[in-house]
């Protein structure tokens, strides 16, 4: 009896040793491998410990158990195989229901990475795995609906408010050059016609992509699902609608999916529209739509370094490919001048982007073929450049304008040119490997300190003028030729001088054809009125105008040189000078030398013709009647000078 009580006594000491120890133990809330190693320990010091791993253990597998069957039930409780009513979480207006959820799946995730193997039952593996996957099933919808339901549709009013457009007056609705370039003109600007430069995007543009808050718990998912070992399923989730999300951006945009027939088959009006909504979009969408999705792929999967990547790649992909596409199909495309300027604006908006696209897409394919359009985007404005130039060179109407005017072909050609000067860097870099032989006559292509461009726009502007002497040959009368000839260049001169064209050309190139001017002022006088000033030389009077033979001649000179003022009035009034300084300066030089020549053989030999019978019907002009006469000359009026009337009356 004293030993039964001896051993109750220790048999209830030992109780308590254990029992403290496992209390230690399990307070201690370390992991299992950490507490089977105090285990070792602590039974190294009295063997009554020796026992405890297998009743810790055993509380182990309770508690687990417990753990697990709160776990399950959340989860269950949101799986609409159970319960048909649930169809969502509501994330944000029941905050508390999705934290516990998350909790559930934190749990479980927690009891899996404490399994050790062979020290669970198959029963509760099984357990474990199938409630991941019933959670990951239920997180991999709530990713998808909350990804869609979040989604902030693309404001692109707001957006293009804050581009700086830049407008420059060129027609941009272009017709053919075999059509005479009658649609060409300065009047371009007053018919709604311009050339609108493609904008910049202003330092403060963004754009949220998905609601803020949505952010949060989009990480909160990924991160159970990546934990999960759902990254795949979870990459592509996220991958397929934020995709659509970008699509749709470029819809917002006005790009639509063309294929490459499409393309070639539009007409210039609805392919310049197209391509003006391809060079913002090109910029929006990489600076400010990706830039926001990068960002967004940085919350969401913040620390899966590599998710991130793929996500965004994947993302980015799509709609980068669709402008591409597009970029491809112009480039590819019928040359034709029209399409210079904005396939110019297609590779300057591309190029600036690129540097951009290379620091967020490490998608080497992706980059490879944005460096493959920009390329084909390039050749194609060469090309069509090398297109424009064939078209000056071989343009050959021959209708001669109205009252030697200016051409339309000159007014097109300049206003192009002026136009492409905007574009100086982009097509000197471009066509650095285009040169072309130089013409050894020309001293202004001599130079090899200019550019490609402007080496370009010398050999163009020697066609054009090579294409005027031709068009002068139009005209009959030789001095009309020359008054066509004057207001060309002089056009043509003015044009350069007003923009940049005059640096790119040189101040030589301005001297020679200001000096050409000059020439075709002189070659006019000559051709117009050397008739008519050889009337007024003593040639032909006899030395004495005393006798009857010496005045009939003279009376011939004034009846002559009255017909041929006359008629080259009536001709050179209908003829127009649009220069005014350039007419008055005619005029002037017309009258310096007609005037005083008239005056001095008028002074000479009025007395003789006087005295006689009808001397009127000679001596028809006064020089003041002959200055006003000249006053009205290259007017463009077809009518006859009114200020040519007799003397006298």
């Amino acid at each position: 009896m004293a030993a039964t009580k001896t051993d109750v006594a220790a048999n209830a000491v030992d109780d308590r040793v254990l029992s403290t120890a496992q209390q230690i133990v399990k307070s201690l809330n370390t992991p299992k491998e950490v507490r089977e190693d105090m285990l070792l320990i602590l039974s190294s010091f009295d063997n009554r410990l020796s026992s405890i791993s297998s009743l810790i253990n055993s509380d182990d597998s309770k508690t687990k158990n417990d753990r697990l069957d709160a776990a399950e039930k959340v989860i269950l409780r949101w799986d609409p195989n159970f319960d048909v009513s649930r169809r969502s979480l509501n994330w944000e207006d029941s905050p508390d229901e999705a934290a516990e959820y998350l909790s559930a799946v934190d749990d479980i995730l927690r009891l899996v990475e404490d399994l050790s193997i062979g020290s669970e039952s198959t029963e509760f593996v099984d357990r474990a795995e199938n409630a991941i996957q019933m959670a990951m099933c239920r997180l991999e919808s709530e990713f998808r609906h909350i990804l869609i339901q979040s989604t902030v549709p693309l404001d692109a009013e707001r957006l293009y408010g804050s581009i700086r457009r830049v407008h420059l007056s060129f027609a941009s609705n272009y017709s053919e050059i075999d059509d005479e370039f009658e649609n060409f003109s300065e009047d371009s600007r007053s018919s709604g016609r311009f050339h609108e430069r493609g904008g910049t995007i202003g330092e403060d543009s963004w754009v949220d992509l998905i609601h803020p808050d949505a952010a949060v718990d989009l990480s909160e998912i990924a991160d159970r699902m990546i934990r999960s070992g759902y990254e795949k399923e979870c990459v592509q989730v996220y991958s397929t609608v934020r995709r659509d999300a970008l699509d749709e951006c470029l819809a917002i945009l006005g790009v639509e999916r063309l294929s490459i027939e499409e393309v070639q088959k539009s007409d210039w009006k609805f392919l310049d529209d197209k391509m003006k909504k391809w060079i913002q979009a090109v910029k929006v969408t990489v600076r400010v739509i990706l830039v926001g999705e990068k960002r967004l792929c940085d919350q969401i999967f913040n620390g899966a370094h590599e998710s991130k990547e793929i996500c965004f790649n994947e993302t980015a992909k799509g709609c980068v490919m669709q402008l591409l596409n597009f970029g491809e199909a112009v480039a590819i495309g019928k040359r034709s001048p029209e399409k210079l300027f904005r396939i110019l604006d297609m590779y300057d908006a591309l190029a600036g982007v690129l540097p951009d696209l290379e620091a967020m897409v490490s998608d080497e394919f992706l980059i490879s073929e944005a460096h493959e359009v920009l390329s084909g985007l390039g050749e194609a404005a060469t090309g069509t450049f090398a297109e424009f130039e064939k078209a000056i060179e071989s343009e050959n109407s021959k209708k001669a304008m109205q009252n030697a005017e200016i051409h339309p072909l000159i007014r097109y050609v300049m206003n192009y040119v002026r136009l492409l000067v905007d574009y100086s860097k982009t097509m000197n870099s471009l066509l650095e490997d285009e040169e072309r032989s130089v013409n050894d006559n020309d001293d202004d292509l001599q130079l090899e300190s200019t550019s490609p461009l402007a080496r370009r726009l010398l050999m163009l502007l020697s066609s054009l003028e090579s294409n005027l002497v031709d068009k002068s040959k139009l005209y009959e009368d030789v001095g009309m030729q020359f008054i066509f000839l004057m207001n060309n260049i002089l056009y043509i001169v003015k044009k350069v001088k007003d923009c940049e064209l005059a640096q790119l050309l040189g101040s030589n190139w301005l001297r020679r054809h200001s000096g050409q001017i000059r020439q075709y002022e002189t070659s006019y006088l000559r051709a117009s009125w050397s008739k008519v000033l050889c009337c007024l030389k003593d040639e032909g009077i006899g030395g004495s105008t005393s006798n009857a033979a010496s005045k009939t001649a003279l009376k011939e000179k004034f009846k002559n040189f009255n017909a041929g003022f006359e008629e080259i009035c009536r001709a050179q009034t209908s003829w127009k000078v649009s220069d005014a300084q350039l007419r008055d300066e005619l005029i002037i030089s017309v009258s310096e030398k007609v005037i005083p020549a008239y005056r001095s053989f008028l002074g000479r030999f009025r007395n003789q013709l006087e005295s006689g019978r009808h001397s009127g019907k000679y001596i028809k002009y006064t020089p003041d009647d002959l200055e006003n006469s000249l006053s009205d000359l290259f007017e463009g009026s077809p009518a006859v000078s009114h200020h040519l009337r007799r003397k006298g009356t």
